[in-house]
């Protein structure tokens, strides 16, 4: 009896599958297809982006290559930093950026590098590390402008009391922009803490002392 049930059982099966293959079937065909052309995909995809994470590493090689020689001419520098930022990937994307904005900076054109600066800054696409220096790129420069010293310190208010990479960097920013704001107790204060800081770099931490020295302070 046991025989029969199991041969009834296997025919039920058999025949469940029948039924189900006849009425899916397309459907499951569809299905494998599209997880053939999505594997498929996908390593297109990474080759693609291997291809162009060399081609972008390239790019970025020969035109730091080019602004590295004597004599060369900071704003066509910029300019062929700007061409390999138009067509790399992310990451190639915002390093070129940044070197093009601190081209046009040592070219004088103090503006243009500001607002790129700024807008690396605030890509949220751009890698939170690389926003952070911007930020204190553009922080450090902005200080030229006779304005401009309210908007630096408040800017990097958040950079400066969190513990990312360029945590000490904007602090220093911000006791420089105090500094010229003439609120000088505020700026020694800070660049105090800023020599006691172990953890900050040893030139922010010399600057410091220096700077505390030139205001009455240590």
């Amino acid at each position: 009896m046991a025989d029969i049930f199991d041969e009834v059982q296997e025919d039920l099966r058999a025949e469940r599958a029948k039924t189900l293959l006849n009425r899916y079937g397309g459907l499951l065909a569809g299905l494998a297809l599209l997880a053939v052309l999505a594997v498929a995909g996908l390593q297109g995809w990474r080759w693609w982006q291997g291809r162009a994470a060399m081609a972008a590493a390239q790019g970025y090689l020969s035109a730091a290559r080019a602004a590295s020689e004597p004599g060369t001419d900071a704003a066509a520098a910029a300019a062929r930093f700007a061409a390999v930022a138009a067509e790399a990937p992310s990451g190639y994307r915002t390093l070129a950026r940044l070197r093009a904005a601190a081209l046009r900076a040592e070219a004088g054109d103090r503006d243009a590098a500001l607002a790129e600066w700024d807008a690396i800054a605030r890509d949220g696409s751009a890698d939170a590390s690389f926003r952070d220096l911007a930020a204190v790129l553009w922080g450090m420069h902005a200080l030229d402008k006779d304005d401009a010293a309210a908007a630096v310190e408040a800017r990097m208010a958040p950079l400066a009391e969190n513990n990312g990479p360029f945590r000490a960097s904007a602090a220093e920013v911000r006791a420089l922009a105090a500094l010229k704001r003439g609120e000088t107790d505020a700026a020694r204060r800070a660049f105090q803490a800023l020599a006691n800081d172990g953890a900050a770099p040893a030139g922010v931490r010399d600057r410091a002392g220096r700077l505390l020295s030139g205001i009455g302070g240590g």
